[in-house]
């Protein structure tokens, strides 16, 4: 199969998915380090959607960064904050969305989720999120304190939640192409759309 061939399967395969999403959202959660930010601006560019980081735009709604609000505010407040924005973004899909580590903990979130998007588990183990995160220092809840306990610890508190999401995909270190087709089948399947290119790899549970 040559690649002209394949891109215009690929540009098939996006055009069907973005009619049967309609107005909804693809909305990637998971732990901090599983490349929910990188791996959603390659997912919507493939897919030819708006990709939205919802901390971004949390930062952009409060004037401040993120870690800024945690310093002057605390938590609880972010947290309410970072509820409405996502509310208000799933208004105005359909997009990638992007979303911070403890979103999808929120319970009216995940139900706004469930009726205006497609929720995926970006899944990556201790080691790769511990690699990743120590290449950013941005995270508050990471700061001052040893990162890997605290990984663990988030991880054992928000896992049983995070399995609740509509598709489940193993995020791995290296090129995140593999990522992408896998999140690409398993909306293929959710979405009932039949798969246009072969050999698709098995790495997603919907």
């Amino acid at each position: 199969m040559n690649s002209a061939t394949t891109e215009k399967q690929r540009e098939k395969t996006a055009e069907a998915l973005r009619t049967r999403l309609g107005p909804s959202s693809i909305v990637l959660v998971g732990m901090p380090g599983s490349g929910k930010s990188s791996i959603g601006r390659r997912l919507a560019q493939r897919l030819r959607l708006a990709f939205i980081d919802a901390d971004a735009e949390i930062e952009t709604a409060a004037g401040m960064s993120i870690a800024d609000i945690f310093a002057q505010h605390g938590e609880p407040y972010f947290r309410d904050g970072e509820a409405r924005v996502i509310a208000r973004l799933l208004e105005s899909g359909p997009a990638v969305i992007a979303t911070g580590g403890g979103a999808f903990m929120n319970s009216d979130t995940r139900a706004l989720v469930r009726d205006r998007g497609i929720s995926v588990w970006l899944k990556a183990d201790i080691t790769v999120l511990l690699r990743r995160v120590k290449r950013k220092g941005d995270r508050p809840l990471m700061k001052g304190k040893d990162p890997e306990a605290t990984l663990k610890r988030l991880l054992a508190e928000r896992e049983k939640t995070y399995a609740e999401a509509d598709i489940i995909v193993t995020s791995r270190d290296g090129p995140h192409d593999g990522v992408i087709e896998a999140i690409i089948d398993a909306l293929e399947r959710r979405l009932q759309i039949p798969s246009s290119l072969p050999n698709k790899p098995a790495e997603a549970r919907t």
